[in-house]
């Protein structure tokens, strides 16, 4: 029996990548050494990194006025190292609080400026994405998740606004074709579209840098990175690396055009299950629903934790919901084969039929 694996994050990776990295830890493109071992400046290395940035560039569509950088510290550490870089401490900075990632962002902020909420879902336990937003007109950026992982929503059209807009994307990054040019920087941890954990990729348009007032230091300074070419210390390599066979695969199989309709095809199955089954409920707006982490509910607690029983025997991995929001989460990124939908909709199917 095969393991269906949805958990949302770290997460599936395609197995051209698992087994080219595989290969990678005895010998790196036939150097002898492992790219466990390889000196992070040599032109080796190089390769790599070179690679990914340009397949980042050509996803994405972007021109010169962006850099790409491959970063440490995740998502979480962009929390902070965007007002760090962004906000003097007496300037407004907007964030919507659609969710437990994007209400820590806001929180964060308040340590480097006046951070202030442009919008919030916290009223109906952030079940959907407020489409009315309330910027001050002296914000100098506003921050979106474009994906919340835990709650199950995403936004499906982004913000039109005329300040920078700032994005993070890691839980839906390279998922769907979009107009990546209507931001102005944009993070994403690579565990769950784009790589293994222990890297952070950063696309920052250049404008939008060295307007601020304070000292920033060194290793957290977006321009002295750009300066360095991701390489002021030494980075993640082996996570660079599968992020670039990861990033190849996306462009071997149809870029973001296929993730795309992949993703589509694999919500519309698994959401039109849960609509078609009383016995499964989805609290998220129906308009506001992700297609990369379906959260779902059994009222009954004691048969929601015999379905989740079910899953465990049959070698569906990380099914439960989340501490804070508890239920089912389906999480089907890039990865993720139809097939291992299919089958948890065959398990809703007959759970329904027994306990209906």
């Amino acid at each position: 029996m095969s393991v269906h694996n949805f958990n949302s994050g770290p997460s599936i990776l395609p197995l051209p990548v698992l087994e080219q990295s595989a290969k990678a830890i005895h010998d790196f493109n036939g150097t002898g050494l492992s790219i466990l071992e390889i000196g992070h400046r040599t032109s080796h290395f190089q390769m790599v990194l070179d690679s990914a940035i340009s397949s980042v560039k050509r996803l994405m569509h972007l021109d010169d006025q962006f850099e790409v950088l491959f970063l440490h510290g995740g998502a979480t550490t962009q929390f902070m190292q965007v007002p760090m870089n962004l906000l003097d401490q007496d300037q407004t900075a907007a964030y919507c609080d659609n969710g437990i990632w994007g209400n820590k962002a806001y929180k964060e902020a308040a340590m480097f400026g006046n951070p202030v909420l442009a919008s919030s879902s916290a009223d109906k336990s952030h079940t959907y994405i407020p489409k009315h937003l309330n910027i001050p007109a002296n914000a100098k950026y506003l921050h979106i998740t474009t994906n919340n992982t835990v709650e199950g929503t995403q936004w499906h059209e982004y913000p039109n606004v005329e300040i920078p807009l700032i994005g993070d994307m890691s839980s839906d990054i390279f998922s769907r074709e979009a107009d990546f040019k209507k931001f102005s920087l944009i993070y994403a941890g690579a565990q769950k579209n784009m790589g293994a954990a222990g890297v952070n990729m950063l696309v920052v348009k250049k404008d939008i840098l060295g307007k601020i007032q304070r000292k920033i230091p060194t290793i957290m300074n977006y321009q002295k990175h750009i300066e360095a070419g991701s390489l002021m210390n030494t980075p993640p390599v082996f996570a660079v690396y599968v992020s670039m066979l990861t990033l190849q695969w996306i462009e071997q199989e149809g870029g973001l055009a296929e993730m795309g309709r992949r993703s589509q095809e694999r919500a519309d199955l698994l959401y039109n299950t849960i609509d078609s089954l009383p016995i499964f409920q989805a609290k998220v707006a129906t308009e506001d629903r992700s297609q990369m982490n379906a959260v779902f509910f059994i009222e009954d607690e004691s048969l929601q934790n015999l379905f989740l029983d079910q899953c465990k025997e049959a070698e569906f991995v990380g099914v439960k919901g989340y501490r804070t929001v508890g239920g089912i989460r389906v999480s089907m990124y890039n990865a993720l084969p139809l097939s291992s939908v299919k089958a948890m909709a065959d398990l809703m199917q007959d759970f329904a039929k027994k306990h209906g």
